[in-house]
């Protein structure tokens, strides 16, 4: 059976993600369930740091956080790395909390993988990888950013998640 595949539609292009299923099953269940009920639409990517990685999936146009669901359990001890273009779940210091934020390295960001099970080394569940729509992500990264309130990094024109869906 092959991988799910999931098409992000955004105001900068389209981005193609495969989906890990058998090596991060409850987050690419998580992922998909937040795909499914259409949560994605209209999200930002609010925190775009070049030469490392975009991030979004979590607030809406004004900046505003949604509510999500339950954290996932990190299954970043999976094997796979972040390396350019994986597709990783944004938390916060609790290695068990991310819920629907996600980034993709834009370069290989090894300090960020599993390397043992406690506070500093649980790393970043890799869950996915951009399959089409790299030049769409480093278009992203390349946008001019400011501060806003608390967030650093956020691009001054907004990039829109206008859709997120399964692509068969």
């Amino acid at each position: 059976m092959a991988n799910p595949t999931v098409l992000l539609e955004t105001s900068s292009g389209d981005i193609l993600i495969e989906l890990f299923q058998d090596k991060a099953p409850k987050t690419v269940a998580n992922f998909l369930q937040y795909v499914d009920d259409g949560f994605y639409e209209n999200t930002i990517f609010h925190r775009v740091i070049p030469g490392f990685m975009i991030q979004g999936g979590g607030l809406g146009a004004r900046m505003d956080e949604k509510a999500t669901r339950e954290a996932v359990e990190n299954e970043a001890d999976n094997g796979l790395k972040n390396e350019r273009g994986a597709v990783a779940m944004a938390r916060t210091r609790d290695p068990h909390s991310a819920t629907a934020q996600f980034f993709i390295n834009l370069v290989d960001n090894d300090f960020l993988d599993h390397s043992r099970p406690d506070l500093d080394g649980w790393g970043y569940c890799v869950f996915g990888k951009v399959t089409e729509g790299m030049d769409v992500v480093d278009k992203i990264a390349k946008v001019k950013t400011k501060s806003m309130g608390m967030h650093e990094n956020v691009p001054v024109d907004m990039v829109l998640i206008t859709g997120a869906s399964r692509f068969e």
